[in-house]
């Protein structure tokens, strides 16, 4: 049997890979990077590297990048709440989870977008948990009705307790990891556990061009410490804060990510470390970030293929729009970025359901964007051999008039060939006008209310679910709130 070809997309040739890390590796060494946190210049400068102490920048050896590439794993092994159920990160598996701290949420019955609130959060959790084409959940939506103070750990807190999948995550404040830690340790019971089986995946996110904050380098090393990993989300966009060029906006990026592994790396050597990122085309027509842009996409798919050129896990803010209801560009743009990223073979995909530039949520677009993903999933399987020989026996003795419908093959191989969509319309066009003549938004919508009707959501033991109250409670009075919502 022939075994089926997984399509592939790759934007590089791999001289040009060469020349962009090449110019990445000198960028570092000449040019070097702003770092904000002690711990991490002292880190560096034990490590040799040279240090401007009056301007925090510090410049990177060729050596160290190197040595800290080959310590980095090439794979990463991700784990849901019952610690049973694996996901490889690496190689060109993908896996696709909804974009993270969006602000508002799409109001369906509206058409406007409000502040997130707890409730939201909620639903939203609930549903990503049971739609089969996300591997991984999110902290999806930053809610309005709790202080800016504990707004991290408290979507954290939420996610764990709605969801027994892996969580996309991360910090606002230097503060703010004590609690999440001490969270995914009250799920998993242990440090030991925890670090062998991560259950979460923390966003750094350097600020362009080459500066690490003291939050996002705090967040390095102490993820890189507890054996969780960084996902580094360089965000250039070209023209503004990185050069104009996709090529010299490449260049910056590598260098980024290069930075951020190599101080995780010295945090601890092994560290897990995703190369990744949420760069942009910057349209200077209205000051706007477009991630449904195809250069946007175009420099995420070159970037994945230069990480996994050095061997590393890869990420990408793709599969989301910049629409702001779910009309017909929400959809193409999501197509789009969804089928690129699989066919790129990135590991984390970072973006279903949401809208206006990363700013919002649509538990709507969640539903459709599900299906979206399975589209991406299915083309990438590729085409099988099912048969030996393909076709001719089929033929054999085949008589005018027969059809395929009724041979025993059909019912056989039917359902493993095809997948099968539940609100994309397949319908007639008569069929359509019984059914109402409903667009798929509100087919969408309709799904959202069933899902969330008939699945309660998929909650902890109750020791698990004191330790999380526990913790968040303290940390919500500590912010000067007594009530969570809710409650």
């Amino acid at each position: 049997m022939i075994k089926p070809k997984r399509p592939k997309l790759e934007l590089l040739s791999r001289p040009f890979i060469k020349k962009i890390v090449a110019e990445a590796l000198t960028l570092l060494e000449k040019q070097g990077v702003f770092v904000e946190n002690k711990e991490a210049l002292r880190l560096l400068a034990e490590a040799g590297m040279k240090i401007d102490e009056s301007a925090k920048r510090a410049l990177f050896t060729s050596v160290l990048i190197e040595k800290c590439i080959n310590s980095a794993p090439a794979a990463i092994n991700l784990y849901d709440r019952s610690g049973e159920k694996k996901f490889i990160v690496g190689q060109d598996r993908v896996h696709f989870d909804p974009g993270s701290a969006a602000v508002t949420m799409l109001d369906h019955g509206a058409q406007a977008q409000r502040k997130a609130v707890t409730d939201d959060l909620v639903k939203f959790t609930r549903l990503v948990d049971c739609l089969p084409n996300y591997n991984f959940q999110s902290t999806g939506l930053i809610s309005s009705d709790v202080p800016e103070e504990i707004a991290d750990s408290y979507r954290l807190y939420i996610c764990l307790q709605y969801s027994s999948k892996p969580v996309v995550t991360g910090t606002f404040r230097v503060e703010g990891f004590g609690p999440m830690y001490e969270m995914l340790l009250a799920v998993r019971g242990s440090a030991r556990s925890l670090a062998e089986k991560p259950l979460a995946i923390f966003d750094a996110c350097p600020s362009p061009p080459l500066k690490w904050s003291n939050l996002t380098t705090q967040s390095l090393i102490d993820c890189a410490r507890a054996g969780i990993p960084s996902e580094l989300i360089s965000m250039g966009m070209t023209g503004a804060t990185s050069p104009v060029t996709i090529a010299g906006t490449l260049v910056q990026h590598v260098a980024e990510n290069l930075s951020g592994l190599v101080i995780a790396q010295l945090a601890q050597e092994g560290a897990p470390v995703i190369f990744g990122g949420s760069p942009s085309s910057f349209d200077m027509r209205h000051g706007t970030t477009p991630m449904g842009a195809i250069e946007t996409m175009m420099i995420d798919s070159a970037y994945a293929q230069i990480g996994k050129d050095l061997g590393l896990p890869t990420h990408a803010y793709m599969a989301l729009s910049d629409a702001k209801v779910n009309d017909a560009q929400a959809g193409f743009e999501t197509g789009i970025g969804a089928i690129l990223a699989a066919l790129a073979g990135i590991n984390v995909v970072s973006g279903p359901g949401m809208l206006n530039f990363e700013s919002a949520q649509s538990l709507e677009k969640l539903v459709i964007d599900n299906e979206i993903c399975g589209l991406a999933y299915r083309l990438i399987e590729g085409i099988s051999q099912r048969d030996e020989p393909l076709a001719l026996d089929l033929f054999r003795d085949f008589e005018q008039g027969a059809q395929f419908l009724t041979m025993p093959h059909t019912r056989k191989w039917y359902r493993k060939e095809h997948i099968f969509p539940s609100i994309t319309d397949r319908e007639t066009y008569d069929a359509w006008v019984v059914l109402g003549k409903k667009p798929m938004a509100d087919r969408a919508a309709e799904e959202v209310a069933r899902l969330l009707r008939e699945k309660p959501g998929s909650l902890p033991d109750e020791t698990v679910l004191r330790e999380l109250e526990k913790v968040i409670t303290r940390e919500a009075k500590n912010a000067g709130l007594n009530d969570l919502p809710g409650r």
